[in-house]
This record gives structure tokens, C-alpha cells and sequence, in this order.
């Protein structure tokens, strides 16, 4: 491995990036230092920031990659575009190294910007070399992309189109606010730097930094810091899990405007269909990681078989009173919509559905109680 020669330096991109990053943080201050910004230089930074983070995240992302909803053809095109000032590939080429990633995450050979290379390779070294040569045009993951005419459409024309966007948008900003220069380092240079890099942040310290809520099985963290950073797309661990739910932060309380931004513009019928894992399965998945971080916290500890038994008999409980509760919920709701509202049939099933939340509830809170408890216990044997 270590006699294997490196794959070709790809120079544009080296270029591309080393150029941008110096000019950003050097030209940018002195010029600010000399010349000086108003406020609509960075008014529009804000928004240039947004509009390609929004497109990679809602579009290339959700959209594209997983088709976690369905959007209009005229949101489409807005992403496209956006996406071309993000500077990122086509959608169709970023969607096809998306899909590649879930399908072979963390595989050295396979997963395109695997992090177990480490924070540079998955950051942006995957970028600078030829590592991806035998399949870089080989867009067979995505047949379904190909017949999307606007996703087709940027694919053909990406150059122009990356063009226009980072020059044209800043120069026009620079005219209409009398200073050109100014809106091409401020709209055009680090607005590009900081939104390759907060979108790199993803592939590289979303897979290092964080906690495993949903499962240990590839190294896919979530971290609400890097959610502010990127529209969302901090919560990475329950992403890798639940691909196609258009959202990644699920509570209302995470951050995550690309799943507001989704569900705003289906009240306008812009986006639809769209896709959310099942309850039954988000709450199981984390309880089952919880107990396997438990199973591991005792593995250490001596005399902990009993212990390890119960929690495994607490979880099965836990298991058939969550699908008790939602398979009631279900029947409830396909009952209610077919206009039974004043049948018996559905009166029978309201009751038992209230004893199965009740049940639920009691259940939830045994397994927390069983949990805490172990660990407690066993923390004392430890230290």
C-alpha cells in the first residue's frame, strides 16, 4: 500500500481552492482595511451565503440525492442555480458521490470522501486527486436524475451557468451599489470559501465530532453546532439512518431551516410528498443504541449478566408497547379518515388506543428508570 503511487494532482481544483482561501483572508481584510464595507456588502453576503447553502442542502441534498419530497420545476431551477454558485459539481454529479457515500459509507476503497482517511482526505483532499477517475462519469445510481430535465439541463450547461453566477451576481451587486471590487471579494470570494467549507464540514467533522444517538454502525455524528453552521445538516448521525426523511434535525427545538424552509414552501405547493421516517422505528433505532451503549458501559464490570438480562427483557418490552401504540395510532387514523367518525368500530379503537399511550408512557419511563439505575450501580463498581 505504501509503494502504491498517489493518483494525479487534479490542478484546477488545487487552484481553485488555494487561490480563493488567500484572497479571502488576506484581500479581503485589506481591502475592508482601506477601502472599507458598508452594510450592504454584508446584507448580501448573508444572502448569497444562504441561497447556495439552502440550494445545496434543500436541493442537491435532500432533493436530488435521497428524494426525501418533490419540489416544482420552478424551485428546481432556483436550486440549480444556486447550486451552480455554489460551486460544487452538477447535481447529478454530487448526487451520484452522495449516493455513493451512504451505500459504502466509511469504506476506504468505496465511500468517495470516506472520514476514516481522516479529517483532511474527507474535508478536501478527496477533491485534489484523482481518486475517483474510474467512475467519474458513471451516473448509473442515478437514472432517476437523468430523466429530471432541469436536473439534466444544468448538468449540460454547469460551466456557463457556475460562471455567470460568481461573476455576474457580484459584478451586478457591485454596479447597482457602486463598488464592484468590493461585492467581488465580499459576494463572490468568501462567500464561496465559507460556503465550500461549511458544506465540506459535513463529510469531515460531522463524521468526528458529536454524539451516536441512533446507531454506532458508521461513524455519522450529530452535533448541533454544525447544524447552525449548515442549515441543518448537523444532525448527521440520524441522517445516515433515516436517508429519506426531508428532515435531519427532527425536534422543534434543532436547528434546522432547510426542514422549515421545505415544509413553508409546501404551503404554496411548491414542494409536496414529502417524506418522514416512521416514529415507531426513530424511537426504537435510539433505544436500541442506548442499550447497546449501556451493554458496552458493563462490559468492563464484573456480575453483570442478571443486570444485562433485564435490560434486554425491558427492551422487548419497550419494543411491543411502542408498536402496540402506533399500529393502534394508524388504524385509528385510517378509520377517522374514511368518515367513520361516529361508528363503533372507531370508539373501540379510541379506547384502546388512549390504554396503549398509557402503557407507552409507563414503558418509556421503566426503561429510562432500568437504564439510569444500571448505570449507576456499575459506575460505583468502576471507580
Amino acid at each position: 500500500m505504501a509503494n502504491e503511487s498517489k493518483p494525479p494532482l487534479i490542478w484546477l481544483n488545487i487552484v481553485l481552492f488555494l487561490s480563493t482561501f488567500i484572497v479571502a483572508i488576506v484581500l479581503v481584510p485589506l481591502y475592508g482595511y482601506f477601502y472599507g464595507y458598508s452594510t450592504a456588502h454584508f446584507v448580501w453576503l448573508v444572502i448569497s451565503f444562504t441561497y447556495c447553502g439552502m440550494s445545496i442542502t434543500a436541493g442537491y441534498h435532500r432533493l436530488w440525492s435521497h428524494k426525501a419530497y418533490e419540489a416544482s420545476k420552478s424551485l428546481k431551477y432556483i436550486y440549480a442555480l444556486g447550486g451552480a454558485f455554489a460551486l460544487q459539481n452538477s447535481a447529478l454529479h454530487w448526487s451520484s458521490d452522495h449516493r455513493v457515500h451512504h451505500k459504502h459509507v466509511d469504506n476506504n476503497d468505496k465511500d468517495p470522501y470516506s472520514a476514516k482517511r481522516g479529517f483532511w482526505y474527507s474535508h478536501i483532499g478527496w477533491m485534489l486527486r484523482e481518486y475517483q477517475s474510474e467512475r467519474y462519469s458513471d451516473y448509473r445510481n442515478c437514472r432517476d436524475l437523468q430523466k429530471d430535465k432541469v436536473v439534466t439541463w444544468q448538468h449540460k450547461h454547469y460551466l456557463p451557468l457556475a460562471l455567470t453566477m460568481n461573476f455576474g451576481v457580484p459584478i451586478l451587486l457591485g454596479f447597482l451599489h457602486g463598488d464592484i471590487i468590493g461585492m467581488l471579494l465580499i459576494v463572490g470570494v468568501l462567500r464561496l470559501v465559507l460556503s465550500h467549507h461549511t458544506t465540506f464540514f459535513i463529510n469531515s467533522l460531522a463524521h468526528l465530532w458529536g454524539s451516536q444517538p441512533y446507531t454506532n454502525k458508521n461513524t455519522a455524528k450529530d452535533n448541533g453546532l454544525l447544524a447552525f453552521l449548515t442549515f441543518g445538516e448537523g444532525y448527521h448521525n440520524y441522517h445516515h439512518i433515516f436517508e429519506n426523511d426531508y428532515r435531519n434535525g427532527i425536534y422543534w427545538w434543532q436547528f434546522d431551516p432547510t426542514k422549515w424552509f421545505i415544509k413553508a414552501a409546501s404551503f404554496f405547493k411548491l414542494t409536496s410528498k414529502l417524506k418522514k421516517a416512521p416514529s415507531s422505528k426513530i424511537e426504537l433505532a435510539k433505544a436500541k443504541q442506548t442499550l447497546q451503549n449501556t451493554q458496552h458501559s458493563l462490559a468492563s464490570c464484573s456480575g453483570t449478566q442478571q443486570a444485562l438480562t433485564e435490560l434486554e427483557n425491558e427492551f422487548l418490552r419497550l419494543t411491543r408497547s411502542v408498536t402496540e401504540f402506533y399500529e393502534t395510532k394508524k388504524h385509528f387514523l385510517q378509520i377517522s379518515q374514511k368518515g367513520m367518525s361516529e361508528s363503533y368500530e372507531r370508539s373501540l379503537v379510541a379506547i384502546r388506543l388512549a390504554q396503549a399511550k398509557c402503557e407507552l408512557v409507563q414503558q418509556r419511563k421503566q426503561w429510562q428508570a432500568l437504564i439510569q439505575l444500571t448505570l449507576t450501580k456499575y459506575s460505583v463498581q468502576k471507580s
